[in-house]
């Protein structure tokens, strides 16, 4: 008999997606609603991750946006901090370093991310889907609603579920908006006639009826096929990587619980109750598989039977191959330990970037095709540029102040000193004019200080012609 069920689980062990039927179509899932200590800690996570999502692009710190991202202009703020094009390097920091972090959490977590910080599965398992159990019921009653002939009842749900789902996109596709624009321009925006707007009207339409289409229809094909690093997480994973793992080694032979003792079967009773609570329809116990977004729900299932059963709970748990194989606990590898002392440093390094970053940036340099100017008064002059971008939200006073050397400092066009506006590069001319007696060479270099009131900002080096001599 433990024989018959040995060759009962391979003739049915997969070989297709699970989102696939035999004939290959699409297996719509009808997932049950989980119950358990983990599902209970995702629901926490949910509304937590839910109220900084809608609420981020409401706060404020000092007149700033805590976060925009604005692309079109090129504008970035986090953390309040305004990050221009040329803080790019720091993007590219950041990046490497999530992309670091990811491979990190994949290589000892498996996929941690998707179950425990995907938008994907959040919205869709904690709002979506809990608005398709509370309109259309349970799986077996939305199956039988979907096999229905349309009638007044089905078009009511269908028709309540789906413009309920166009709302929610709706208004994610505005916060998104918000996370560009900024909520406030987001506000002027909507006040002002439609078709002053037609654009952004055009484009908030079109993304609200992509998120709609992703939840609405597309679902766990998004984790299962679409997302990039749902393909990739195979090419991470080795047999030390935590994942969500069915215990083989106890639970086969299975086969009910009435014959366990009889025929020494193991404990996993076949009840596929861990099958029918996946939101992506695979059955764990044929082990990992690129399905699997590692959300837990299996775990409380099977804990839920093994202690009515009163078994030990942990036949479907996070654990390794090798520890279920071996039965020896968790341990770092070393290619863990690399990961996380890179991750480390890189964190470290973006650190430092982010608090030395300067809220003004000058570039001062000499006009091109110009040199030196001898002037009556026995001075001799050169002609600066400069560009100075003010990354705050004010605009800003500044002086320049020539530091090493004698000579001033003669602003072309400010006549009643410079002011920085906020949020734009602001470009002068000014001649630097020095004693003809204190150049000794061709070419020497000078500092040239920008100053608020009596704070210097910052101070730049650049060149200096004049005269070989001061006989010259």
């Amino acid at each position: 008999m433990a024989g018959d069920s040995q060759i009962e689980h391979e003739s049915s062990f997969r070989d297709r997606v699970s989102t696939v039927t035999e004939s290959g179509k699409r297996n719509w899932i009808y997932a049950l609603k989980p119950e358990g200590g983990w599902y209970t800690i995702r629901n926490y996570l949910a509304v937590f991750y839910l109220a900084i999502f809608f609420s981020m692009p409401l706060i404020k710190v000092n007149g700033m946006p805590f976060m925009m991202i604005n692309i079109p202009d090129g504008k970035f703020i986090l953390f309040s901090k305004i990050f221009w094009p040329n803080d790019f390097f720091i993007f590219a920091i950041a990046m490497i370093a999530m992309i670091v972090l990811i491979v990190l959490f994949t290589v000892i977590f498996g996929r941690l991310f998707c179950g425990w910080a995907c938008p994907q599965t959040f919205f869709m398992e904690f709002v979506f889907r809990k608005i398709e159990w509370w309109i259309e019921g349970t799986p077996s009653q939305q199956r039988k609603l979907d096999a229905a002939p349309w009638n007044a009842e089905k078009l009511r749900k269908k028709g309540l579920k789906h413009l309920v789902f166009f709302g929610i996109s709706f208004l994610i596709a505005n916060t998104f908006l918000a996370y560009i624009i900024s909520t406030d321009e987001l506000f002027y925006k909507i006040s002002q006639p439609v078709g002053e707007n037609i654009g952004l009207l055009a484009g908030l339409v079109a993304f609200t009826f992509i998120f709609y289409g992703v939840f609405a229809y597309l679902r766990d094909i998004v984790c299962t096929t679409i997302c990039p690093y749902g393909r990739l997480q195979g090419v991470m994973f080795d047999k030390d990587t935590m994942q969500i793992s069915y215990d083989h080694v106890r639970g086969e032979p299975r086969g009910k619980f009435k014959k366990k003792v009889e025929l020494n079967l193991g404990d996993c009773i076949d009840c596929k109750k861990c099958v029918v609570v996946c939101p992506t329809g695979i059955d764990i116990r044929n082990g990992v598989q690129m399905e699997c977004v590692g959300c837990t729900a299996c775990i409380d299932a099977c804990d839920s039977i093994m202690t009515q059963l009163d078994l030990p709970k942990g036949l479907i748990r996070y654990a390794s191959e090798n520890q279920i194989i071996t039965g020896k606990k968790f341990a770092w590898t070393a290619r863990m330990k690399a990961y996380t002392v890179l991750l480390a440093g890189l964190l470290i390094f973006l650190s430092v970037l982010i608090g030395t970053r300067r809220q003004v940036d000058t570039y001062i340099g000499r006009v091109k095709g110009q040199t030196y100017q001898k002037l009556d008064n026995g001075m001799v002059s050169n002609l600066f540029d400069a560009k100075i971008i003010n990354k705050t939200n004010r605009d800003i006073p500044v002086t320049l102040r020539l530091e090493n050397s004698e000579g001033t400092i003669r602003l072309i066009g400010h006549p009643n000193g410079i002011t920085l506006k906020k949020e734009a590069i602001n470009k002068l001319a000014f001649f630097v004019e020095r004693p003809k007696g204190e150049i000794k060479r061709r070419s020497s270099e000078i500092e040239i200080s920008v100053l608020q009131g009596d704070k210097k900002i910052q101070t730049i080096t650049t060149k200096f012609l004049g005269p070989v001599n001061s006989s010259l």
